[in-house]
């Protein structure tokens, strides 16, 4: 059996965004499998009291200053959203709806950069429709994937579970039994890929 990371991420966090980007790379490097985790960053925080960095404002400025530095480091654009944060409840439920399929990947990838490049409110409804129309989502079908109580109830569960295994934002990483938290700790990551 492959080894694996799971992939704990919500796409209002522009380090989740990043994380994203790197990590066909490492799977490519390392052999290892990523295991997409959906979870709703928003209840997270609630259930354990937490807060984004934002809310402190040089913490905010300076997170934002990394964020752009990693980007750059990487090659992938990123731009700050002026919406941000964003309600990502039914965006992340369509990441639930779409997880395991053929389509799992073009929604992330429609999603993030609506986000953090082309800096749209996707909180908006009309606005993350339209966006996912353009990437060749049916708006009807997808309505109806939201509207899923078995899609609700998954990605609540993954919020759960994420919470009860440690996790207090957004991308965590688990390879084993080690967790790692940030996007800035990839390197971090794939070092416990190569061990043993």
């Amino acid at each position: 059996m492959s080894k694996q990371i799971e992939f704990f991420f919500d796409v209002g966090s522009p380090a989740s965004y990043l994380a994203w980007t790197q990590l066909p790379a490492i799977t490519e490097r390392t052999g290892a499998e990523v295991v997409y985790r959906p979870m709703l960053l928003g209840g997270v925080f609630h259930a354990i009291g937490n807060r984004p960095p934002g809310s402190v404002e040089a913490k905010g400025n300076y997170t934002r200053l990394d964020f752009k530095r990693h980007a750059d480091r990487y090659g992938v654009p990123l731009n700050h959203n002026p919406y941000f944060p964003i309600n990502t409840l039914q965006l992340m439920r369509g990441a639930e709806a779409y997880l395991n399929t053929e389509r799992f990947q073009p929604y992330l990838a429609a999603v993030f950069k609506g986000m953090w490049v082309d800096e749209l409110d996707m909180g908006q409804p009309d606005i993350a429709m339209r966006v996912l129309a353009e990437a060749g989502f049916d708006p009807a079908e997808l309505q109806g994937k939201l509207g899923d109580q078995a899609v609700k109830d998954r990605l609540k569960a993954t919020t759960e579970e994420a919470v009860r295994r440690g996790v207090f934002g957004a991308p965590t990483f688990f390879v084993g039994g080690e967790m790692f938290f940030g996007q800035d700790r990839l390197d971090w990551v794939e070092a416990e890929l190569a061990k043993g």
